[in-house]
């Protein structure tokens, strides 16, 4: 190693050097780098599938294209903040990589969002996501008022951890923290615990009695977890106590009062509570005063490597171990749904610095105690009827993507939950984000590309529809219009059959063209309004599609208006065993339920209108 070389590692941790095209031609860092785990930091490697496997975000093109010079920062799929300098020499380009930011490793130096000091937790508070960071700034309001707070949220979300934060950060952190799990205290002595008690109270009283929590947290706070646990007795006293903040011991006629803010939390909704009858509406209201809700893990999946490398350093300065995870492990724990939360993640991780043979874990090791489920489908889905095979891939794939992007906000994630490459996921993302243009599409253009996909399930009916009656009825019938016999009522019955199986199509019928271009009733379902035979005479929007299906081309018609109402229509060919065209189908749609399911698909696609 030159002299040059070791100059510059002892300012960057890594050193990569690529030929023009990012091809690595030599990788040199300090052990135990980002870099050491990650193949494609190799020599032999690309720089592109470097920066995929440990970035999320692809700089290194966009700098080689501009031929000089640059200092940009990279956050790392773990977390870490780096700061990347670039420079070409000859045809060659250098790249030096320095971790300047580890922001779990001392979160209370750095709470990874700018704060007064004073309100800074001074213990470790990890806080990356949008969500959370309104919790945060939730928590700074109420901190210096004594208002009751109610911690809303799944168990293990850290509702705890929140009400000591708002204890850290208010004009109370001199005072008491008394937590209280109302639900471990067996109910009959939970309101001695609460209000305390004087001696002779009841046969095992203390002598000289005993101070309950609410005197206990005096100038503090009472944090009341599991308040959905206390029976409707205690809460009756409760609610005295907050209305009044005055404490009367059990078995005492003596009141005395305290200064206390009183947090409380619950997993369970004491809404519907009140409902049973199982919690006090009174209580209730003066709970919710100013209510937080803690968002579960599975919401907050971009904190999910931060946690993991905060618990990872708590639990190896524990145990005395040097464990690290390798970015295909970290991906796997981001993936998975956590129904325990955070407090299930800290137990993983806890179990993996124990358990792990080698300083390094892998994705096999995070498998071994964390199987991949299935994750349920949230959404109804988009085919419920037989359609044209490429048109159902192309629906089903763009809501899994729409789904796995608006879980986990990563291509690199998605990409590993779908079980396909990161370019692959990246091409077809941005291909439908064309498409949709959903941020910016005027609302004339938003019911369009609605429409466009009722369009497309619309005309596959009618093709289907098409398909499954013989042609060589409905020439007969042409033939025999005048006879309506076995054939002609076994076709009617078909279309009532695939009307009402259906459900949703008002009528189902069949045209045929005279030489003059005129449409003629052929035969319907046993609802339809025209009677055989009778000519059909429609606005252009109808006639236009109708005319094109008798040239081979199914389509579906723009909402319009004839005698009989307000409908969109879906038309298709029949043809016979030798391609001819003998007459075409027709399903009616009315107007409002093409209304109500542009409604539900806009809700199913997400794109307001």
């Amino acid at each position: 190693m030159d002299h040059f070389t070791s100059a510059l590692l002892s300012i960057y941790d890594q050193l990569i050097v690529t030929d023009e095209n990012g091809i690595i031609l030599e990788s040199i860092g300090i052990e135990n780098s980002l870099f050491h785990t990650i193949k494609s930091a190799t020599v032999g490697g690309s720089l592109k599938d470097m920066e995929q496997d440990l970035f999320s975000t692809n700089s290194a093109e966009e700098v080689m294209a501009n031929q000089e010079k640059k200092s940009f920062m990279q956050t790392s799929w773990q977390g870490f903040d780096t700061l990347v300098t670039a420079y070409p020499i000859g045809s060659a380009w250098v790249f030096a990589y320095k971790v300047i930011t580890d922001s779990y490793l001392d979160a209370s130096e750095d709470q990874l969002i700018k704060m007064p000091e004073t309100k800074k937790p001074s213990f470790p508070f990890v806080i990356r996501s949008k969500s959370m960071l309104e919790v945060l700034h939730k928590m700074q309001m109420v901190c210096d008022f004594s208002a009751t707070v109610l911690l809303l949220g799944e168990s293990g979300v850290g509702k705890e951890m929140a009400a000591r934060a708002i204890h850290n950060m208010g004009n109370r952190n001199k005072g008491p923290f008394i937590p209280v799990n109302c639900g471990a205290i067996p109910e009959n002595l939970i309101e001695s615990e609460l209000f305390g008690y004087v001696e002779g109270a009841f046969t095992s009283a203390r002598k000289g009695g005993a101070m309950g929590k609410f005197t206990l947290a005096d100038k503090g706070i009472l944090f009341l977890d599991e308040v959905g646990e206390l029976p409707l007795n205690v809460q009756v006293k409760l609610l005295r106590v907050l209305q009044e903040r005055i404490v009367t011991p059990v078995g005492s006629s003596t009141s005395h009062p305290v200064d206390i803010q009183v947090i409380a939390a619950t997993n369970k909704s004491l809404e519907n509570m009140v409902k049973k009858g199982e919690f006090r509406e009174d209580l209730y209201y003066r709970l919710h005063v100013v209510p937080i809700h803690l968002p579960p893990l599975r919401d907050r999946i971009d904190e999910i490597p931060h946690l993991v490398q905060f618990f990872l350093q708590k639990y190896n300065a524990l145990y005395n171990r040097q464990v690290t995870f390798t970015p295909n492990a970290m991906d796997m724990l981001s993936i998975h749904q956590w129904p325990g939360n955070v407090r299930e993640l800290e137990n993983i991780v806890e179990r993996l610095a124990i358990t792990s043979r080698t300083t390094e874990v892998d994705v096999d090791m995070v498998k071994e105690v964390l199987p991949l489920k299935e994750s349920k489908q949230t959404l109804t889905p988009v085919i419920d009827f037989l359609m044209p095979m490429q048109e159902a891939v192309d629906l089903v794939e763009e809501q899994l993507i729409s789904m796995a992007m608006e879980q986990y906000k990563s291509l690199k994630l998605a990409a590993k939950v779908l079980d396909i490459s990161q370019p692959t996921m990246s091409r077809k993302y941005k291909k439908m984000r064309n498409k949709m243009e959903d941020a910016h599409l005027s609302p004339v253009n938003k019911r369009t590309v609605l429409e466009e996909q009722i369009n497309k399930r619309l005309r596959s009916i009618a093709v289907v529809t098409a398909a499954i009656i013989p042609a060589e009825e409905v020439i007969s019938l042409q033939k025999n219009m005048n006879c309506l016999g076995s054939h002609s009522q076994k076709l009617k019955q078909k279309l009532t059959l695939i009307q009402e199986k259906e459900g949703v199509i008002e009528w189902v019928f069949i045209f045929s063209m005279t030489e003059d271009g005129r449409l003629i009733h052929l035969i319907a379902d046993k609802g339809f309004v025209i009677e055989p035979g009778e000519e059909y005479i429609g606005p252009p929007e109808m006639m236009n599609v109708a005319y094109a299906a008798f040239n081979g081309q199914a389509g579906v018609t723009p909402i319009y208006e004839d005698r009989y109402g307000e409908w969109k229509t879906s038309l298709a060919p029949i043809m016979d065993d030798d391609g001819n065209i003998v007459a075409i189908v027709g399903c009616d749609y009315s107007k409002s339920y093409i209304n109500s399911e542009m409604q539900r698909l806009s809700k199913q696609l997400k794109i307001r209108i």
